[in-house]
């Protein structure tokens, strides 16, 4: 094993077994697979995307963008994770993926030998032509290609959760910043959230040397552990990721709470959590993310980061190689190179880009008989499934081409470090804008638009010393923030400063060869196999924007987000404009930061409760009397109630007749009823509604219309004045929800001067529909106190009135056409009312009817369905409900759209009845409407059918449509093609077929 014989934060005690493409190996407790894997000599790990080319580890946490892999088998499995941030288990099992049949000999690498066809652009520019080729070969040929690992089949078998928390200042980032802010606020009292993604805080301590007061640093780090414990406020959460930032600081964490267990081990604990936090303070102390150098063949398996390479040899006891080679263009890889030294393992040489080094750097690798080459270059590297050798040359004095003679150095690993990246995601989230630092290379968060600052290495302050002090004065600014005294503890730590030093902004590396020619690659993102020579032709192509730039060539778009490519390449992006890089800018750093599975997203909310069944009180009545059920939105409604082995269109031919001979019940109480009142509720219904509110008198109901601002309907309903300040309002069933978010935005967004409450009373109310001849008789058995008489108890008036003993409303409405009552009494006495009702309606034939009879007997009276016969594209004026739109309201929503030319255009579809000409023919619902009987194409299209049904009423079929111009074409015969079949000659008449003069209703 590449162990080194002491030293880590690995448990050498405790061993652990794992396997890795089906070979056994073993690590130990603290590692993670990716540690294991080096340690055990494994450095092949995965296959890029596009042209196969062997990966290995890279880096050492959440950037990782080469080694990904396929964790778990069967309903376990998960594709796509990144071996950096795996932890080892007992039994843990591991594969490589984007490989086949193996990660070793992957006939996918042949696309290696296309890469002059794959470039930039390959996709757009290969599947355009012929277009017969595009559903049979060109689509299924790249959803094959699509991804790289798989997803399971199989259900998931976690469970996860999902908690809400509240806190004064949440710190998210465990290292030293972290830790300082952590401290400075919980000491001031304030309740503290401190997250950090690894499995312990301590963030670059973790993997690093040095001194803190005097003392190791990871002695410091165990004292401000403690502290931590010991403030009863402050709440540390390991293993948790920021993943979103949104406006008013509210941050969206993924805590992996099992993920480093077994699998299945835990039955009943969550394996995720998601934490949604608001906080009134929030400081970033995410650190950076080291850059890679582009140079050529820069993507071999044993090439990594620096730190990451010092991280391994330092913080697992890992050594990622035996002979190193450390390439830079910064300072910071010195402190890498001695860590690789110390560790065991034979460094060759520092190659440094620059030509001005730090002179102690040099002096100390003198010392220990290291080669330092500078104003030098990586030139090529040698090597297959691993890194062999590289080869350096001098650079010339502008550094745009190599010198001299070259020298190749034999090595196993190549440090590489081209500067650093403050890990600014969140706070561009946040809605803050990066600005350049021309001296670190780098974009550092600029002014924040939230309650938030940013601490240590994500501010662009790389040195430990900066860090702590800069985390402590965040941690006291946001308790004083928030509302806390907090003066100047804890007392800042001493440690080290040290200077940044210059950085040397060579982009791309020069190689031996021009870019773009030859086989050398120079790769800028390393998951997508983004190359230098593609950003070039991408700018030869016309693409200027980094944005245009991501999408065209791929770039940023892996599951790593850009961590390691962005910077370089909208650097050379910039280099190849000749432009500045601050204009042109970065790309949009959206959520989530890494990863989440959908899981965690989900929380419980799966299976049945992933949609929760709603029933209404009297569901168990409807169960026992046999009936079938129908979604409507959430709800559970009787479709149909069989009787003696009935099919649906007896039951409901039979449930018809009874409401239009004698009398029938639906059970309405899923229609959406939202309570409005304040003194204000009359000025904002006339504003929400397009007919008039204001003046409807206590007592009365009246049908009303909403518009989207584009003028077309998208909700109906009955809306009743209970007192001056006091309305009912009453929405179709699937749309409830969504009419009162409409109405909250307008109350709070647009009009917030207006005194009005909302409240859905949906689950309040119970409500029966009684109709039919013999209604009246019915509800007066069960109401004997109410006046019913129609003279006193009009259409569309309502009144208080007991119903079988039970406070409750009678409301006087109608959506069949025949005399209607609804009796709404409170939820918990729905049940007791309908088998009341039912009782007293025996001797009257009364009959429970379900959603498909109340379609029919809606559609006879030609009574509107939103959502059926509306499709968005319909205004009131579309359907026939023209003299509804208020002439004399100053505005109400939509009433703009209605003088648009398009929206008053004659032509327009407009709703009609038709009459098949053979009267058992019905149409088929959503069938296309032509002016004559021709199938062959091309048939102008000048409308469709909404609703087709065969009425028992009438003894024939009927339909409702939309149709071109259609209040000018009644008496004409169109044509409803549906399918194969026959079309269905239907004559063109009013949409009411039943009672057109409405006197059943009013009776």
């Amino acid at each position: 094993m590449s162990r080194t014989e002491t030293g880590g934060r690995i448990d050498r005690s405790r061993p652990v077994a794992f396997t890795f493409n089906g070979k056994a190996y073993r690590g130990f407790a603290g590692d993670t697979l990716a540690s294991a894997l080096l340690a055990n000599g494994v450095h092949l790990i995965a296959r890029s995307f596009k042209y196969h080319r062997p990966r290995g580890v890279m880096t050492a946490g959440s950037e990782e963008p080469s080694a990904l892999i396929q964790l778990e088998k069967g309903a376990y499995t998960e594709p796509n994770l990144r071996a950096t941030q795996v932890e080892l288990y007992e039994g843990l099992s591991a594969s490589s993926q984007n490989a086949w049949p193996s990660v070793e000999r992957d006939v996918g690498a042949v696309n290696a030998l296309l890469s002059k066809i794959f470039v930039a652009g390959f996709y757009y520019k290969t599947f355009m032509h012929p277009r017969s080729f595009w559903m049979k070969l060109y689509e299924p040929m790249i959803r094959r290609a699509a991804g790289m690992g798989k997803a399971p089949t199989a259900p998931d078998p976690d469970i996860y959760d999902k908690m809400h928390l509240h806190c004064d200042v949440l710190v998210i980032g465990g290292g030293p910043a972290g830790l300082m802010a952590a401290l400075a606020a919980g000491r001031a009292g304030a309740r503290v959230v401190l997250a950090d993604e690894q499995n312990e805080l301590g963030g670059a301590l973790l993997a690093s040397g040095g001194t803190i007061d005097g003392k190791p640093a990871l002695d410091w780090l165990e004292t401000a552990k403690a502290g931590l414990a010991a403030m009863p406020e402050v709440r540390v959460l390991t293993r948790t990721t920021a993943t979103g930032y949104y406006d008013h600081n509210y941050v969206v964490m993924a805590e992996r709470r099992t993920d480093h267990l077994p699998r299945g081990r835990m039955p009943g604990v969550s394996r995720q959590r998601l934490w949604k936090v608001r906080a009134r303070q929030v400081v970033l102390a995410t650190g950076a993310h080291e850059r890679p150098l582009v140079f050529a063949d820069n993507d071999r398996p044993g090439i990594m980061l620096a730190s990451a390479a010092a991280a391994y040899a330092a913080r697992y006891g890992v050594r990622p190689g035996k002979r190193a080679v450390v390439f830079t263009n910064n300072d910071s890889a010195y402190a890498a190179a001695f860590a690789l030294a110390d560790a065991g393992i034979a460094v060759a040489a520092v190659v440094d880009l620059r030509g001005d080094v730090p002179e102690a750097a040099a002096n100390a690798l003198g010392a220990r008989g290291i080669a330092l080459r500078t104003n030098a270059a990586i030139v090529a590297t040698g090597g297959g499934k691993r890194v062999a050798n590289v080869t350096i040359m001098d650079l010339t004095t502008d550094g745009t081409a190599v010198t001299g003679d070259a020298a190749v150095v034999e090595c196993d690993l190549v440090a590489m470090s081209g500067g650093w990246n403050p890990a600014v995601h969140l706070f561009s989230q946040s809605g803050g804008k990066p600005v350049f630092d021309a001296d670190r290379l780098a974009f550092v968060p600029g002014e924040p638009v939230q309650a938030q600052l940013s601490a240590g290495a994500c501010n662009g302050v790389f040195d430990l010393a900066g860090c702590l002090e800069q985390g402590r004065d965040a941690g006291i600014a946001a308790a004083s923030a928030a509302g806390f005294e907090a003066d100047a503890s804890p007392a800042l730590p001493e440690a080290e400063r040290t200077p940044f030093g210059w950085i040397r902004p060579l982009w791309v590396v020069p190689g031996r060869e021009k870019l773009g020619h030859g086989r050398a690659k120079h790769f800028v993102d390393f998951q997508n196999d983004v190359t230098a020579a593609d950003v070039r032709l991408a700018v030869r192509e016309g693409y200027r924007s980094v944005e245009h730039l991501k999408r065209y060539t791929t770039m940023g778009m892996g599951t790593d987000q850009g961590k390691t490519s962005n910077v370089n390449a909208l650097a050379y992006l910039a280099e190849t404009l000749g432009a500045p890089i601050p204009s042109v800018g970065t790309t949009t750093f959206r959520p989530p930061y890494t990863p989440v599975s959908y899981g965690v997203l989900a929380g419980r909310d799966v299976g049945e409760l992933a949609d929760p069944v709603r029933i209404t009180p009297m569901h168990p009545w409807h169960t026992a009397y046999g009936a079938v059920f129908e979604d409507v939105g959430q709800w559970h409604r009787p479709r149909y109630y069989p009787q003696g082995g009935e099919d649906m269109d007896a039951a409901v031919r039979r449930e018809c007749r009874a409401v239009r001979a004698r009398a029938g019940v639906l059970d309405a109480s899923t229609l959406g009823k939202i309570d409005i009142q304040g003194p204000d509720a009359a000025t904002f219904l006339d504003r929400v509604y397009v007919n008039g509110f204001a003046k409807l008198a206590v007592g009365r109901c009246r049908y009303g219309l909403m518009c989207h601002e584009d003028g077309m309907v998208y909700d109906d309903g009955v809306t009743s004045r209970l007192g001056d300040q006091h309305f009912l309002m009453t929405t179709t069933t699937g749309n409830a929800a969504k009419v009162l978010d409409v109405l909250e935005d307008y109350r709070q967004t647009e009009w917030p001067e207006l005194r009005v409450f909302l409240t859905s009373v949906t689950e309040h109310w119970a409500v029966a529909q009684i109709a039919g001849p013999e209604a009246r008789a019915i509800v007066a058995k069960l109401a004997p106190d109410a006046d019913l008489d129609p003279e006193r108890f009009p259409f569309m008036a309502w009144r208080e009135a007991g119903i079988a003993d039970i406070p409750g409303r009678i409301f006087r409405i109608s959506f069949t056409g025949e005399s209607s009552y609804e009796l709404n009494v409170p939820a918990q006495h729905g049940l007791a009312m309908w088998q009341a009702l039912i009782a007293a309606g025996e001797e009257h034939g009364l009959t429970p009817f379900g959603t498909e009879t109340m379609h029919v007997l809606r559609a006879e009276k030609g009574f509107i369905i939103v959502g059926q016969e509306t499709d968005a594209t319909v205004t009131p004026h579309d359907l026939g409900l023209g003299r509804m739109v208020s002439k004399v309201k100053a505005d109400f929503v939509g009433k703009r759209s209605f003088t648009r030319a398009d929206t008053s255009r004659e032509n327009r579809k407009q709703l009609v009845g038709l009459l098949p000409a053979d009267p058992k023919a019905v149409p088929v619902e959503g069938a296309q409407l032509t002016a004559d009987g021709r199938t062959e194409a091309p048939v102008p299209m000048i409308g469709h059918v909404t609703s087709a049904y065969w009425s028992e009423t009438l003894g024939r079929s009927i339909a409702l449509a939309l149709l071109e111009a259609g209040g000018e074409r009644h008496g004409e015969t169109v044509f409803a093609h549906a399918g194969s079949g026959a079309p269905v000659a239907c004559v063109v008449q009013a949409p009411v077929f039943y009672d057109p003069a409405g006197e059943r209703l009013h009776a």
